[in-house]
């Protein structure tokens, strides 16, 4: 008989949980914005998702309605949210126009960063927020700290101009 193992076949450590106000949508939504592959959907005779997964590239995301009266909040409910997902993929600018064009706000297009990454931010239509990322450059540590620290310098300048 095999042992059951502490990490489930298909899952890594860290799995994110979505609590949405209007999951069935938001599943879509992640189909078309991020090539979402749902595995499965539990709903309560009301017809509210009280458990969703989807599999995004290797990770799964799971997910549920947003039930009111409980720590299960939607961003909406809570007037924004705490948590960024981070998602790195093999072509950003494509899965960000791709994102924007499913109906996610651009809240910062891509563009090269410092540290190696493109990266790009949206704000999908249930109010989480999405990094997206293609590696493009290791970074040696002695490099990342001038270019962080000159990165750093030009966004304290931007802020100073901005209120003069």
């Amino acid at each position: 008989m095999a042992s059951v193992q502490p990490i489930p076949e298909g899952y890594h450590t860290v799995t994110p949980f979505l609590s949405v106000k209007g999951a069935s949508d938001a599943i879509e939504f992640y189909k078309r914005a991020f090539g979402a592959v749902e595995r499965g959907r539990m709903q309560d005779p009301k017809g509210s998702v009280v458990h969703a997964e989807i599999k995004i590239g290797d990770s799964v995301v799971m997910l549920a309605d947003e039930m009111p009266g409980s720590e299960c909040q939607s961003p909406q409910a809570l007037g924004g949210t705490t948590t960024t997902i981070f998602l790195y993929v093999k072509d950003v600018d494509a899965v960000y126009n791709k994102a924007v064009a499913a109906g996610a706000k651009s809240t910062m297009p891509p563009a090269d960063m410092f540290w190696g990454d493109r990266y790009g931010k949206v704000a999908d239509p249930f109010g989480h927020s999405w990094s997206l990322a293609t590696h493009k450059e290791d970074v040696a540590p002695d490099e990342m700290k001038r270019r962080s620290e000159a990165f750093m310098a030009k966004m304290a300048e931007t802020q100073k101009t901005k209120t003069a």
